[in-house]
C-alpha cells in the first residue's frame, strides 16, 4: 500500500479507525470524512505516529446531509488527483424517525445515500488511479430485511433494526449494481459483514437502543477483529480481481436471497439518483 491514497468515512472511532491505522501503517495516505473535528485532530495525530511523513489528511462533514455529501466529495476531488481505495464505512442507527434536511429518514441517508452519492462522485478520481477498490462495510443484519422500494424511508412503519438492516440491505444491493456498471473497468467493489463488534455503535441512537447496545457489546468482537475484513479488501492481492461479492472474516460468503435480486438493485440505484439530484 505504498503510495497509495485512501478515503475512509467514519474512521474516528471503532473499526474504521483501526483500518485506517493499519492501512496507514503499510503505507497507505489516509485521507479522513469526518464529523467531529475533535476525533478527528486526535486521529490524525495517531495516523501521523503510525506512519510518520505521509499527508494524512482529514474533511468534516455531516453525511446525512445531501449538501455536504457532494460538497465533502468535490473537496476531495478538487485535492486529489487519484484515489486508489474509496471505504464507505460510515453508519449509525437511530431510535426515533427522524427526518433530515433533505427530506430522508436519517438511517437511509447516512448508511445508504452516503455511500451512493460519495462513490459517484469520486468515481473520476478512482479511475485515474488505474487499479481502484472500493470496500462498503454492510452487516449481516441485512438478513431478515426486505426492501419496500415504495417505501424506501421507513413511513409506514418505523423501528430501529427495521430501518437500520433495511440500510446494509441496500449496501448490499448498490455493491452488486455498481459491480455491473464498472464490468470492464480496472475499479472493483465488494462489501463486508465486518461482525458484532464493540464499538461506539448504537452509543448515541437514544431509547433502549443505546442501552441494548452497550449490554450486547459485553460479547462483541474487538475492534481490530472487525476491522480485518475491510484491510483485506482494500489490500490484498488476493481479492484483486474480486468484484460485487458479500465477505464476512476475509471469505465469500453469499448475501440473503433478498440481497441478490439484481432488479432490485437496479431499480434502488434509479430512485437513489434522482434522490440525490445528480446526473
Amino acid at each position: 500500500m505504498l503510495g497509495k491514497t485512501i478515503v475512509i468515512t467514519g474512521a474516528t472511532s471503532g473499526i474504521g479507525q483501526v483500518a485506517a491505522l493499519r492501512l496507514a501503517e503499510m503505507g497507505a495516505r489516509i485521507v479522513l470524512v469526518a464529523r467531529d473535528e475533535a476525533r478527528s485532530a486526535a486521529t490524525l495525530d495517531r495516523l501521523r505516529a503510525a506512519r510518520p511523513g505521509q499527508a494524512h489528511s482529514a474533511c468534516l462533514a455531516d453525511l446525512s446531509r445531501l449538501s455536504e455529501m457532494k460538497r465533502v466529495g468535490a473537496e476531495i476531488a478538487n485535492a486529489l488527483p487519484q484515489i486508489d481505495v474509496l471505504v464507505n464505512n460510515a453508519g449509525a442507527i437511530f431510535a426515533h424517525r427522524t427526518l433530515t434536511e433533505d427530506g430522508l429518514e436519517k438511517t437511509f441517508a447516512l448508511n445508504h445515500m452516503a455511500y451512493f452519492v460519495l462513490t459517484l462522485l469520486l468515481r473520476d478520481r478512482l479511475e485515474a488511479a488505474g487499479e481502484a477498490r472500493i470496500v462498503n462495510v454492510a452487516s449481516g443484519a441485512h438478513q431478515n430485511a426486505t426492501l419496500d422500494l415504495d417505501d424506501l424511508q421507513c413511513s409506514k412503519a418505523y423501528g430501529a433494526m427495521k430501518a437500520y438492516s433495511r440500510s446494509k440491505l441496500c449496501n448490499i444491493l448498490f455493491t452488486r449494481e455498481l459491480a455491473r456498471r464498472l464490468e470492464g473497468s480496472r475499479i472493483t467493489v465488494n462489501c463486508l459483514h465486518p461482525g458484532f463488534v464493540a464499538t461506539r455503535f448504537g452509543d448515541e441512537a437514544g431509547g433502549l437502543i443505546s442501552r441494548f447496545a452497550g449490554l450486547a457489546k459485553l460479547l462483541a468482537i474487538a475492534p481490530e477483529e472487525g476491522a480485518k475484513t475491510i484491510v483485506h479488501l482494500a489490500s490484498s492481492p488476493h481479492v484483486a480481481k474480486e468484484s460485487g461479492r458479500y465477505f464476512y472474516m476475509k471469505r465469500p460468503l453469499s448475501p440473503s436471497r433478498a440481497a441478490q435480486d439484481d432488479r432490485v438493485a437496479a431499480e434502488l440505484w434509479k430512485r437513489s439518483l434522482a434522490l440525490s439530484g445528480l446526473p
